[in-house]
This record gives C-alpha cells, structure tokens and sequence, in this order.
C-alpha cells in the first residue's frame, strides 16, 4: 500500500521508509518560525539548534500597540541580533506570518514547517506539511531542532471541473465545512484535475482555513502553478511529496467546482455552519472586514478595489482592509487599488493580525453585525461577545459593504 503526501513527508522527515495512520514520529523540522507574541514571556535561551531554520516575524501586534506589545519587540530584537537568526521581518519588512512566509519561501514543498500560530496550515498549498504548535512546543523545536507528531489518516478532497470567475478559496472551504463537517485527528489532501484552475491564493486560503475543522495538517499536491510561485519568491532546492496512485484514504471526496457558488458561514462557528449566500437572509450589516493570512492577500485587495470602485460604502457601514503584508500593501499602493478602497470610503489599516483576533485595528462592538473575510467567527473573537460575526470570500464582503446587508456578490450592485 502506497503513502499520501503527508505519510511522505512524515516519513522523509523522520528518517523512515514508510509511515502509516497509528505511528508516532519524531521529525526533523525545516523551518521554525516565531512570532512577536512568543517574546512577551521569553525565556533565557543558552542557545538554538540551528538560526539558518529558524524566522521571526513581527505580525500580531504591529506596530506595537500596547508598552507590553513594545517591550515583547525588543526582546525579539535583541534575541535575533544574539543567536544570529538572518531570517528577521522587523517593522517595516513586517507581515502576518504565514503571508511572509510565502512571499520568502520559508515554506518548501516535502519540507516540515512548524509556528505558534494556529493557521499554521496555511503553508500546505505550497505541499509542505505544516501545523499550529504551542509556545513551549516551538520553544523545544528552536532549541533540539526536531518535534513529534502522531501520523493521522488522510482524507482526501478531489477537485474536478473549473473554478468559475467571481468565486474564490473561501467559498470552497465554506462548501466543504458546511458540507462535511469537522475532521479532527486527520489530514486533509487536495488534488485531482481541477487543481490546476485554483491560483495559489485561493490555494492558501483553503489550506489556512482548514484550521477551523480541526484538520491535522492541510496539503496541496505540487504541480506547475506552485513551481512557477515559488520560482518567483526566490525558492531554493526542494523535493516535492507526491502521493502514491495506491495511497489509502479514510475517505475520498468529490467537489465539482464549476458548480461553486459563493458561501457565507453564520455566526459561532464555520463547521456544518455555511449555506449558500442565496440561503443566507440579507442581513443589516455595521462592519465589514477585509484582511488576515486567509484573505489579505493581494488578490483580495484587486477583488475588493474592483467591486468598490466608483462606489461608496453604505451609510453606517465601516469597511476595513488589512493587507496581509507590508508588501502587499506596497504592491497595492503602486496598483492603484488602496486609492479605490480609500476613495470608496473604505479605511485601509496597516498590516497586521489586529481585527480577525480582536486585538486592534477595528474591533467590533456590543450587539453589532460583521462580515469578515478573515479566519474565525466564533463568539467574541473580532471583539464583543455579543457581537455577530459571518464569514465570507472577500467579493462577498466588499459587495456587502457597498449594499448594507450580507448581498450575493454576482449581484449588481447599485
């Protein structure tokens, strides 16, 4: 019997000839990435394992918001500077986490990537096998080099058909966390033949969502469209995991994406908790948010600049746009797509994690209705815990804000 592409990975890792569901494997990891909220409770480190393996980038907090936010950054500073990790994305080189990882290719197919971050997933559209860790988790990882995982069953996901325009990752994700529900303790894989129409940010989007079913670890199959991401983000060598033709799953998954159609979760969760926007009632709206590691990135930016172009967000509508990066935000600005967001009456943040956790850069208040386009949705996480949150793809949000009520984006809007 064959291996997935996780098991292989797993398996290259951890030095073995074949893993399968059930084994316990201690693995190499290939890059270990920090972020700026490890540092608010540091402890006094000797020395790593290995800085050439090892990131940190300043996304959650940033700049810093609070004096705590702003002694953690120092402390992170001088730790770079004393065990000499190059790979240091400051203020002004910034970004959410997983965004920099892939426009630096920290992230490499076949390759184990580890973060404190829980959409740590998010780098397996780019075939690497990659998972949220805990802070002491992360901590052992910097300084032995190696972690353990326990070998999941795979389910896998078939993509046939083409994703049809308008429609992005989000609604694909939404369509498979209404349709099948949770998959704890297990890995998901996508592949098939409609693969090759999903642009790799629609890619990054599923694998970063596929946190919110409990997923294990989410993995894209390689193919040209990754190796051409990756040739532009300056990869280096690496080894592609591509699944055997005999790999056993724990259950095989269609989705035809031509029949695709946009999704909105309600709120409180994502899992069995998404319908079609047509099944959705047109909900009053007072914030709408574009933004975080699943959807800030600089496709949603065009998406939303495109839609609220020329028009104005509704009265008592405030529209926030996050983008993913400081270069997406750049790239944005020369664009021309931050210009249409503003003169659209839309406020476009700096980058940081900020709203999708409700830490900063636009918290929702008592009683109040959000869209967002980030990761989560469950009560009190944009803010209040009176607050309702809906989830949706970026040309759901930004229709929505033009509207004043959760609007099927292929709608015209007025």
């Amino acid at each position: 019997m064959g291996m997935t592409a996780i098991e292989k990975i797993l398996a290259r890792a951890s030095g073995r000839d074949r893993v399968q569901p059930g084994d316990t494997v201690v693995c190499q990891v290939d890059m270990n990435v920090l972020i700026d909220l490890m540092f608010t409770n540091w402890p006094d480190l000797v020395k790593i394992a290995d800085p050439d393996r090892t990131a940190i980038i300043m996304d959650h907090a940033v700049p810093a918001p609070t004096l705590g936010d702003a002694n953690a950054g120092t402390v992170a500073r001088k730790f770079a500077r004393d065990f000499g990790v190059k790979k240091f994305f400051d203020v002004g080189q910034h970004g959410i986490c997983h965004q920099v990882i892939a426009e630096n290719a920290l992230a490499l197919p076949g390759q184990v990537l580890t973060c404190t971050d829980s959409h740590t997933c998010a780098a397996g559209a780019y075939n690497a096998a990659a998972r949220g860790l805990g802070p002491p988790e992360v901590i052992s990882i910097l300084c032995t080099g190696q972690t353990w995982y326990s070998v999941a069953p795979t389910i896998r996901y078939e993509l046939t058909g083409e994703l049809p325009a308008g429609i992005g990752g989000k609604d694909v994700f939404l369509y498979l966390a209404g349709t099948w529900g949770d998959a704890t303790n297990h890995n998901l894989e996508f592949g098939g033949p409609g693969l090759a129409s999903v642009p790799m940010n629609d890619r990054r989007t599923i694998a970063t969502q596929c946190a919110e079913v409990s997923a294990d670890f989410a993995t894209f199959e390689f193919d040209q469209r990754c190796a051409e991401f990756l040739r532009a983000n300056g990869a280096g060598e690496y080894a592609p995991a591509v699944p055997d033709s005999d790999a056993a799953y724990a259950d095989l998954r269609v989705i035809d994406l031509a029949a695709m159609e946009p999704y909105v979760a309600r709120p409180g969760k994502v899992s069995s908790n998404a319908l079609p926007v047509s099944q959705v009632e047109a909900r009053p709206v007072n914030q709408c948010f574009v933004g975080s590691c699943a959807n800030g990135q600089l496709e949603d930016l065009r998406i939303a600049a495109e839609i609220m172009g020329g028009r104005q967000v509704a009265p008592g509508v405030r529209m926030i746009v996050t983008p993913a990066s400081q270069a997406v935000y750049r790239d944005a600005l020369r664009l021309g797509y931050v210009q249409a967001l503003a003169d659209a009456g839309a406020v476009v943040t700096n980058s940081t994690c900020g709203a999708c956790f409700g830490y900063h850069m636009g918290v929702v208040g008592d009683g109040e209705v959000c869209l967002t386009a980030s990761t989560r949705n469950f009560r009190g996480r944009m803010g209040s815990p009176t607050a309702e949150i809906y989830m949706a793809s970026t040309a759901t949000v930004a229709a929505s804000a033009i509207t004043g009520h959760i609007t099927d984006p292929r709608e015209p809007l007025s």
